[in-house]
C-alpha cells in the first residue's frame, strides 16, 4: 500500500498505549501515515529506552516512559496494546472523554481496508482466516499457514505468533492466517474475517475480563456478518458462539457440515459438493504431530479454515506433514529408567493441562504457577484416575493441593516451595522418585510461569535441563 496515498491518518493525534512489539509496530505505521504519535509506557528500563530512542529518531514519535496513566493532551484516538486492562487509568480516562479505543488488530484491519476511516471492506486486501480459543491457537494457526502454503498461496501466520498484524497487512499476501487472543478481540469492532474458528473456550484470563461470560463474549467477536463460522462441535461454548449455520469439527464421526475422524482418517463432510452423501479424505492421524487428541482437534480446525478458503485435500495433508511443532508443547525430553519425561510448559491454564493429561495413561504430574483466577477442581476431578503422583511448585500450588485433597486424596503429593534456580532439579528429582517404569512425568503446570520464570519457555527449558542432569546422573 502506498503510504502517501493514505490520508485517513494525516494530522490525527494518536496515543499508543504500550511499547511492546505490537505497540512499536503500530506507532511506526501510524507515523508513516502522517499521524502525530505519542507512545506511553508505565515501565522504564534500558531496553525500553533503546526502543524509545529508535522511535523518536526513525518515526518522529513522542515516547513517554514511566507514566502509563496520563492521557496525552489532544489525543483523539487510543491504540492499546492487548495486555492493557480496560480499567487501566489511561483507558478509563479515554473512555470517559469519549475518545475511541482500538487495538492493533483493529488498526491493522482499518489500514488494510480503507486507510482508517471506518474499517469498511476493500476487495483488494488479503482475506483473513482467523482463529481464537483458550488453547491451541499458535499450533493451529501455524498448521493453517502450512496448508495454505502447500496450496500455493502466499500466506503467513500473524497475530500472537510474532509478526505484528499492522506490518503483515501492508505486505503482499494472498491470505493471512491470523491468531487472535481474547484481549485483541475485546478491542476490535469492525474486523470481519473471511472464515473464523473458535477452537475451545474454558476459564482463563478471568482476572482481565472480569467474568467467564465476558471472556467468552470476547472470543465470540471473531464472528462477523458474512464470516464463515467454524466451531468445535465437542465444545458447548464454541458451538453456541458460532450460531446456527456454522460448520463444525469433531473428534468423532462427522455429521454433514462437519470435519471429523473416521477410523484413522481425518475427513471433510462440510466443504464438499454433497456433504450428505460425500466425505473427502484429508489426512491420516499419523500425519498429526505431536499426536494427542487435542492436537487432532487443532488439525481439524486448521483444515476447516483451509477448506473454507478452497484449499484442496492434498494440500491439507502436505501442510500437516510440513508442520514443525513449537517447543514446549508435548515435547519428549528423554526416557530415563523406563519413564518418559514430557515438557508441556505451554499448558498455562487448567484446560490445556487437562488435555495434556488425557494423553497419558499414568502420569506424575508437575503442576503450579499463576492460575489467573481459574478454578482447578474440574481439572483434578477429570484426571484423578491417571495420577501416579503430583509434584507442586509455584505461587498457587496450595490451591491445586486443596483440589487434590478433595478429589484425589490417595494420590501422593510432593510440595516444592523453593523458587531459586535449583528448584526445578528438586521438582524433577521428586517426580522421578514417584514414577514407575511405563509412567510419564508430565510438566503441564496449569498456570502461568511469571511467578518463577521469565516465560513458559524458560520454565520448559529449566525442566528439560533438569531432566538431562537426572539422566546423566544415572
Amino acid at each position: 500500500m502506498d503510504a502517501q496515498a493514505v490520508s485517513g491518518w494525516q494530522g490525527r493525534s494518536v496515543c499508543v498505549a504500550g511499547l511492546g512489539v505490537s505497540g512499536r509496530a503500530a506507532a511506526r505505521v501510524l507515523a508513516e501515515r502522517g499521524a502525530r504519535v505519542t507512545v506511553v509506557e508505565a515501565r522504564d528500563d534500558d531496553a525500553l529506552r533503546e526502543h524509545a530512542e529508535r522511535l523518536r529518531a526513525d518515526a518522529g514519535a513522542t515516547v513517554r516512559l514511566g507514566d502509563g496513566d496520563t492521557l496525552p493532551e489532544g489525543a483523539d484516538l487510543v491504540v492499546t496494546s492487548p495486555g492493557w486492562r480496560p480499567d487501566a487509568p489511561l483507558l478509563s480516562a479515554a473512555a470517559a472523554a469519549g475518545i475511541e479505543i482500538i487495538g492493533e488488530v483493529e488498526l491493522a484491519w482499518r489500514l488494510a481496508h480503507d486507510g482508517g476511516a471506518d474499517g469498511a471492506a476493500d476487495g483488494g486486501a488479503a482475506p483473513w482466516l482467523a482463529l481464537t480459543g483458550t488453547n491451541g491457537k499458535t499450533t493451529t494457526v501455524r498448521m493453517l499457514a502450512c496448508m495454505l502454503t502447500a496450496a500455493g498461496h502466499r500466506a503467513v501466520a500473524v497475530g500472537n505468533v510474532g509478526t505484528p498484524i499492522v506490518e503483515a497487512v501492508l505486505d503482499k499476501h494472498d491470505v493471512l492466517a491470523v491468531e487472535l487472543s481474547s484481549y485483541q478481540l475485546h478491542w476490535s469492532s469492525t474486523v470481519a474475517p473471511y472464515a473464523a474458528a473458535v477452537l475451545n473456550v474454558a476459564p482463563d484470563h478471568i482476572d482481565w475480563h472480569g467474568s467467564f461470560d465476558a471472556y467468552a463474549a470476547a472470543k465470540g467477536r471473531i464472528y462477523a456478518p458474512g464470516t464463515v463460522a467454524i466451531v468445535n462441535a465437542d465444545d458447548p461454548v464454541s458451538a453456541r458462539l458460532g450460531g446456527p449455520g456454522a460448520k463444525g469439527f469433531t473428534l468423532g464421526t462427522p455429521a454433514p457440515g462437519q470435519l471429523g475422524v473416521v477410523e484413522d482418517l481425518l475427513v471433510d463432510r462440510a466443504f464438499t459438493p454433497d456433504p450428505r452423501r460425500e466425505a473427502v479424505e484429508l489426512a491420516e492421524l499419523r500425519d498429526v504431530r505431536p499426536f494427542a487428541p487435542h492436537n487432532v482437534a487443532n488439525a481439524l480446525a486448521a483444515a476447516a479454515l483451509a477448506r473454507a478458503f478452497g484449499v484442496p485435500p492434498e494440500a491439507v495433508r502436505e501442510g500437516l506433514r510440513a508442520f514443525t511443532p513449537d517447543p514446549h508443547r508435548i515435547a519428549h525430553v528423554a526416557t530415563v529408567d523406563g519413564v518418559d519425561y514430557i515438557d508441556d510448559s505451554k499448558a498455562t491454564n487448567p484446560h490445556a493441562a487437562a488435555a495434556s493429561l488425557a494423553s497419558c495413561r499414568s502420569a506424575v504430574w508437575i503442576a503450579g504457577g499463576l492460575l489467573k483466577g481459574a478454578d482447578v477442581d474440574d481439572l483434578v476431578r477429570s484426571c484423578a484416575d491417571r495420577l501416579r503422583g503430583v509434584v507442586l511448585l509455584g505461587a498457587d500450588r496450595a490451591r491445586i493441593a486443596e483440589a487434590l485433597a478433595r478429589h484425589a486424596p490417595d494420590v501422593p503429593v510432593v510440595d516444592v516451595p523453593d523458587t531459586d534456580t535449583g528448584a526445578m532439579d528438586r521438582v524433577v528429582s521428586a517426580a522421578a522418585g514417584l514414577a514407575r517404569p511405563g509412567d510419564t512425568v508430565l510438566l503441564a503446570p496449569a498456570g502461568a510461569s511469571f511467578d518463577m520464570f521469565a516465560s513458559y519457555g524458560a520454565r520448559g527449558e529449566a525442566f528439560a535441563a533438569a531432566v538431562r542432569r537426572l539422566a546423566e546422573g544415572r
